[in-house]
């Protein structure tokens, strides 16, 4: 689940995880910094999403090295830019909205992608983790 895109829009930041399709978003400012910053966001939205402690310490130990490239995956470049406009349609005129809400609304999201699999990227993750560590009974 490390694969992630980039692409940027009006000062915030939207990686998608190609695998997922779980979004993430960031403010963009300041850019030197923002690949620095994105181990910090994604924790706090795989959080959001239920995610045990251990999974998000392995990803974010997976993260450490990293390379910045564009995709080829033009479901994942379609995915971008519908998560785009609907972000733009649910932040209105707010100012400064609620990112991490914001992501959390977004991962809700039916995404062609993943009809054949379980509709939405919150339920693919969640699906994910139930593969990786299924709830005790």
């Amino acid at each position: 689940m490390v694969r992630h895109r980039l692409v940027l829009e009006a000062q915030v930041a939207l990686f998608v995880n190609e695998p997922a399709l779980l979004p993430v978003l960031m403010p963009l400012a300041p850019a030197a910094t923002l690949l620095a910053r994105f181990p910090q966001q994604l924790a706090a939205v795989l959080t959001a999403h239920g995610t045990p402690d251990a999974v998000i310490a392995e990803e974010q130990r997976q993260m450490r090295d990293h390379r910045l490239s564009k995709t080829a995956n033009r479901s994942v470049v379609g995915i971008m830019n519908e998560f785009t406009f609907l972000a733009q349609a649910y932040r209105g005129d707010t100012p400064a909205p609620d990112l991490l809400a914001l992501a959390i609304r977004l991962a809700a999201t039916p995404c062609g992608p993943l009809y054949s699999k379980h509709i939405s990227p919150d339920r693919e993750l969640a699906a994910l983790l139930h593969a990786v560590a299924p709830p005790a009974n």
